[in-house]
């Protein structure tokens, strides 16, 4: 079974791109895996599979990634990037 997950990169003033990831989603994988991507190289990569601290392993073709206003997260696990560091959202920071 997959644990998805979003990617939230904002990409202007009220828009956030959302990122899509199929697999190990959860926490404990993604935010040492996304550690070594910047924000313009997950958004490049537009649908993931899974992302792993070597490569972003990316659906051929990609789904162009969800714009929203804000961070919203729809799956299990939402990530933004936050002055260089990757971290998880949680449902009370949405402001849903």
């Amino acid at each position: 079974m997959s644990t998805r997950a979003q990617i939230a990169i904002q990409t202007g003033p009220e828009e956030c791109a959302h990122i899509y990831c199929h697999y190990d989603g959860y926490p404990a994988h993604m935010l040492p895996a996304l550690a070594r991507w910047t924000p313009e190289e997950v958004l490049a990569a537009k649908e993931i599979r899974k992302v792993r601290e070597d490569e972003l392993d990316c659906f051929d073709p990609p789904r162009e990634p969800r714009v929203l206003p804000r961070p919203t997260r729809e799956l299990c696990h939402l990530y933004v990037s936050l002055v260089g560091i990757w971290v998880e959202v949680s449902s009370d920071a949405e402001g849903s």
